[in-house]
C-alpha cells in the first residue's frame, strides 16, 4: 500500500446537532469521541446554514428535529451530508425534559443523541409523497370549512323557522337555487344567506379541482388500486392510506400500523395491572378519520368486517364506539399486510387470519 494510512480520525464522522428555526440556526459539531469541535449560530435563511456547513472540512452527520419545513430542510443537507436524521419531536420532549432548556443546549443534546446513535428518528418520503400528503390534507381542510358554512346555512333556517328540503336535497343545484330564491324576514340575514351559499360554492368547486388531481395520482398507483378492492373503501381512504405508510416494509410488525395511527389504546401499567383508556390519537388525524368512515361503510358492504365489528361488539350498545375503533384497527393492520404482499382483497382469506 502506497502512502500514509489513513487515520481513524479522518475516517470518523463528526455528529451535528441543529436546532432549526425559521430565520435562526444554532448547531453544535462532535468529534467522534464527544468533544466540541465548534458551536455557531446562523442568522438568515437556509442558504446561510448551507453556507456555513460548508465550511466543514470532514465529512458530518447532522441531526434536527421534525417541524414545519422539514422536508425542504432534509432535501438540502442530503447533499452535503453522510447521514441526516430527524428526530422526533414528541419523543425528543421526553428526552429533553429537564430544567436548563435553550437553542444552545439542544442543539448540543441533538448532537449527543446522534453520537450514540439514540436518536428517536421518524420517517421522511420523497417530495413527490410530501406533496401528495400534502394535497389530501388540504383537501380535508377544504371538505372542512364546506362542512362548517353548510352548517351555518342550516343554522339560519333554523333560527328563521325555515324547514330545508331533505337531508342533502339543499346542496343540490335545485336546492342551491331555492335556497338563492328564498325570502328571509330581515336584509341582514339575507345577506348572511347569499355569503355562506356563495361560500358552498366556491367550496364545492375547489373540493372538485383538488379530487380530479387526487384521482388522477390514485387511478396510476398500485397501492391505491389494490386497497380499492377492500368492501367500503373508497379512492380518499386509500389513498391517504398509502401515503403516509409510503414504505410499507419499514412497520417491524403488522400490528404496529395501529400505534402510527393512533388507534390503539393508553395503556398504564403497574403491579401486574394494566389500565386501557382512550386511544392515544397520535399521527395522522385525517388517516385515522378516514379509516374510521370507511370502516362504517365496510361493516355494512363486507360480511367478513360484519362479524368480526359484531363479534368485538358482543351483542352490546354500549360497545359499538369501541367495535368500530377495533375495526378501524384491523382494517388498517388489513391494509398494511396487502401492501407488503400485493394480494387483494379475499373474505375467505381474511376472516381466517382475523
Amino acid at each position: 500500500m502506497n502512502g500514509p494510512i489513513p487515520s481513524i480520525r479522518r475516517l470518523a464522522v463528526w455528529s451535528i446537532g441543529l436546532d432549526a428555526h425559521q430565520r435562526l440556526y444554532l448547531f453544535c459539531v462532535l468529534d467522534e469521541k464527544g468533544i466540541v469541535i465548534r458551536e455557531a449560530k446562523v442568522r438568515g435563511s437556509w442558504q446561510d446554514l448551507i453556507k456555513e456547513l460548508k465550511q466543514l472540512d470532514h465529512p458530518f452527520a447532522i441531526c434536527f428535529e421534525a417541524s414545519c419545513g422539514a422536508g425542504h430542510l432534509y432535501d438540502q443537507l442530503c447533499r452535503l451530508a453522510r447521514r441526516v436524521v430527524v428526530a422526533h419531536p414528541g419523543q425528543l420532549r421526553l428526552i429533553f425534559k429537564a430544567k436548563r432548556k435553550n437553542d444552545r443546549v439542544d442543539a448540543r443534546k441533538l448532537a449527543t443523541l446522534l453520537l450514540l446513535d439514540q436518536v428517536p428518528a421518524v420517517h421522511m418520503p420523497s417530495m413527490d409523497v410530501r406533496a401528495w400528503r400534502s394535497l389530501i390534507e388540504h383537501r380535508h381542510r377544504q371538505v372542512a370549512k364546506r362542512t362548517r358554512a353548510k352548517n351555518a346555512i342550516r343554522s339560519l333556517l333554523r333560527g328563521h323557522g325555515i324547514a330545508a328540503p331533505g337531508r342533502r336535497g339543499l346542496w343540490t343545484r335545485k336546492g342551491l337555487a331555492w335556497l338563492g330564491e328564498l325570502e328571509l324576514p330581515t336584509e341582514m340575514a339575507a345577506l348572511q344567506r347569499d355569503i355562506l351559499r356563495e361560500e358552498v360554492e366556491h367550496l364545492d368547486a375547489q373540493v372538485k379541482r383538488v379530487e380530479k388531481e387526487l384521482n388522477r395520482i390514485g387511478d396510476s398507483n398500485p397501492g391505491v388500486i389494490l386497497l380499492r378492492t377492500i368492501p367500503g373503501v373508497g379512492p380518499r381512504t386509500a389513498e391517504a392510506m398509502v401515503a403516509y405508510v409510503d414504505d410499507p416494509y419499514r412497520f417491524g410488525r403488522n400490528k404496529t400500523i395501529g400505534s402510527y395511527v393512533g388507534l390503539v389504546p393508553c395503556q398504564n401499567e403497574s403491579a401486574g395491572k394494566a389500565r386501557f383508556g382512550h386511544i392515544t390519537r397520535e399521527g395522522p388525524a385525517t388517516v385515522r378519520k378516514l379509516l374510521t368512515e370507511a370502516s362504517w361503510k365496510a361493516i355494512s358492504c363486507s360480511p367478513q368486517i360484519r362479524a368480526y365489528f359484531e363479534r368485538v361488539c358482543r351483542d352490546d350498545k354500549n360497545r359499538k364506539k369501541i367495535a368500530l375503533i377495533a375495526t378501524a384497527h384491523y382494517l388498517a393492520r388489513v391494509m398494511l399486510a396487502m401492501l407488503q404482499t400485493g394480494e387483494v382483497w379475499r373474505e375467505e382469506g381474511v376472516a381466517q387470519a382475523a
